[in-house]
C-alpha cells in the first residue's frame, strides 16, 4: 500500500494519537474539535494529495531544498492558514512546530508498524512525506512570523500613541520597557528609566508599589492600586494603576506590565462633591450629616477606651434681630465669623459643626472633668460676646450652651445630642450667655452662670 492511501485509510488511529499529544499543548487545551482535530485531518489529507501528485525532477529538486511549488497569487496554502491561525490563537513558535513533529511521529509510527519492510516506492513516499512536512513547517512559520511582526508593529503603535503611561518591569522591579507617555510623565529620557526601579528613581510610593508588584508575580493575579505624587514634569498628582503578570510558555511569571492613569481631576471632583455633601457651604464647617458620623465614631472609640467625651450644643441669642436689622448678607457674614471664633476655642482633635440656622455643636474629645467642659464653654461665651465688625456695622450677640457627657448622660450618639439640645434650651430660658449641664441623676438641669 502506498503511503497516501494508508494515511486516508488509517486517518482515525493517526488522529487519536495526535489528539492525545495535542492535549499537552497549553494553548490547545481549550480549543474545540474544529480548531484542533479537524485542522490536523486537513493537514494529513493535503499531504496525501501531495504524495499522489506527479512530481517533475525540477520540482523534486526544489522540494528537497525546502522550496515548494509556486503559489497562485492571493491564495494561501493550508500550512500558511495553519501558521496564521496558531499565531492568532496565542500559540508560541515551539507549540506551533510541535504540532508538525507530533503529526510526523504519528504517521511514521503507524506506517512502519504496518509496513516493517519498505519497498523502493514506499521509501520514496516516506521521503516525500518528510519533505512535505518540512515545507509545511517553513510555510507555517513564515506566515506566523509575518502576523507576529504585524502584531508587534500595531502593538508598538498603540503603546506609542497611548496617553496613559505603560511600562514593563522584570521580576526585580526594574523597568525593561517604558512608552513615551511614561518618559514624558517622569520627565526622563527612556535610557534614564530602563534598568532602574521605582526606588532608584526616588518615588515616595516605591515601597507600596514594590510590595504589590511582588504579590502579582507570586500569585499571578492582577492588582489595582493608587498613589499620590507630583512628578518632575508637573503632570498629575493622583494616579491609579493596574499591574498584570506576563507569563512565559511554561506559564511562569517572567515580567509584569503596569498601566497607570492620571485621575487628578476626577479625584478632586469627587472630593469636592463629598465635601459639599458633608460640609456647610456658608461656614465650611462639618454639617449635621458629618457631625453625626463623627460623633458615632467618637462614641465607639470612647466605649473601647473607656474614656468620656462631651457634646456642646450652642444657639446664638439675638441672631434673628441681626437679620432683621442689618439684612441676611450681614447675618451670613456673622455666621461665618462665629464659625471661626468657635474653631479657635477648641483643639484640632475636637469637632465644630453647624447644625443649621444659628445652631452649632462641638465634640470635646477625652473630656474627663465637668470643669474642663465648663472652661471651653466659658471661652466660647467670652469669644462670642466680643462685638463683631461686619460691613462697617458693629454687631453684638450672645450664646446659650447646653452640655452632655458620654456615658453619664447618654450611651448613643443621637441621645447624647438630644441631651445637649435639652440643656441648651434650659440655658436659653435662663437668659443670655448661660451654659447648662444635662444631669440624669435627678432628671434636672443644673446651671452655671457666667
Amino acid at each position: 500500500m502506498r503511503l497516501a492511501d494508508y494515511i486516508r485509510a488509517e486517518i482515525e488511529p493517526i488522529l487519536q494519537d495526535w489528539q492525545a499529544f495535542a492535549q499537552t499543548i497549553f494553548h490547545a487545551r481549550h480549543m474545540g474539535k474544529t480548531g484542533l482535530r479537524d485542522h490536523a485531518r486537513d493537514m494529513l489529507l493535503e499531504i496525501a494529495d501531495d504524495l499522489d501528485s506527479r512530481q517533475s525532477e525540477s520540482e523534486q529538486a526544489a522540494k528537497s531544498k525546502g522550496h515548494g511549488p509556486v503559489e497562485i497569487e492571493g491564495e494561501e496554502s493550508w500550512a500558511e492558514v495553519h501558521g496564521g491561525d496558531r499565531q492568532t490563537s496565542g500559540f508560541s513558535v515551539m507549540e506551533t512546530i510541535s504540532e508538525f513533529r507530533a503529526l510526523r511521529a504519528s504517521v511514521v509510527s503507524h506506517w512502519t508498524k504496518a509496513c516493517p519492510t519498505i519497498s523502493c516506492d514506499q521509501l520514496e513516499d516516506l521521503t516525500r512525506f518528510h519533505e512535505a512536512i518540512d515545507q509545511a513547517v517553513a510555510e507555517s512559520l513564515e506566515q506566523y512570523a509575518i502576523l507576529k511582526e504585524m502584531e508587534t508593529r500595531l502593538f508598538g503603535a498603540v503603546l506609542l500613541a497611548s496617553p496613559d503611561p505603560i511600562y514593563v518591569l522584570d521580576l526585580k522591579g526594574r523597568f525593561i520597557y517604558a512608552n513615551k507617555a511614561t518618559a514624558d510623565l517622569f520627565a526622563l529620557e527612556p535610557e534614564e528609566i530602563i534598568g532602574k526601579t521605582t526606588f532608584d528613581l526616588g518615588f515616595p510610593f516605591a515601597a507600596d508599589f514594590q510590595r504589590n508588584l511582588e504579590k502579582v508575580i507570586t500569585d499571578q493575579s492582577t492588582y489595582r492600586g493608587k498613589f499620590v505624587h507630583k512628578f518632575a514634569s508637573g503632570k498629575g498628582e493622583r494616579f491609579e494603576y493596574l499591574l498584570a503578570p506576563v507569563l512565559d510558555e511554561d506559564q511562569n511569571t517572567e515580567a509584569t506590565v503596569c498601566i497607570s492613569r492620571d485621575i487628578t481631576e476626577q479625584a478632586l471632583a469627587e472630593e469636592k462633591i463629598w465635601h459639599n455633601a458633608h460640609h456647610d457651604l456658608l461656614t465650611g464647617l462639618p454639617n449635621r450629616r458629618l457631625f453625626l458620623d463623627r460623633l458615632e465614631q467618637e462614641v465607639k472609640h470612647a466605649k473601647r477606651s473607656s474614656s468620656p467625651l462631651a457634646v456642646l450644643f450652642t444657639d446664638l441669642d439675638g441672631f434673628k434681630d441681626v437679620n432683621d436689622s442689618f439684612g441676611h448678607e450681614v447675618g451670613d457674614r456673622l455666621l461665618a465669623d462665629v464659625a471661626g471664633r468657635l474653631t479657635d476655642c477648641v483643639r484640632e482633635v475636637d469637632t465644630v459643626a453647624r447644625m443649621g440656622g444659628d445652631e452649632f455643636t462641638v465634640i470635646l474629645i477625652g473630656t474627663k472633668r465637668r470643669k474642663d467642659a465648663e472652661l471651653v464653654a466659658q471661652k466660647i461665651i467670652d469669644a462670642l460676646a466680643t462685638p463683631f465688625q461686619i460691613a462697617e456695622q458693629t454687631v453684638q450677640i450672645s450664646v446659650s450652651i447646653g452640655i452632655s457627657f458620654y456615658p453619664r448622660d447618654a450611651a448613643s450618639p443621637v441621645a447624647l445630642l438630644e441631651a445637649a439640645d435639652q440643656a441648651m434650651y434650659k440655658a436659653k430660658e435662663s437668659g443670655s450667655n448661660r451654659l447648662y449641664f444635662f444631669d440624669t441623676a435627678d432628671n434636672t438641669d443644673r446651671s452655671s452662670a457666667s
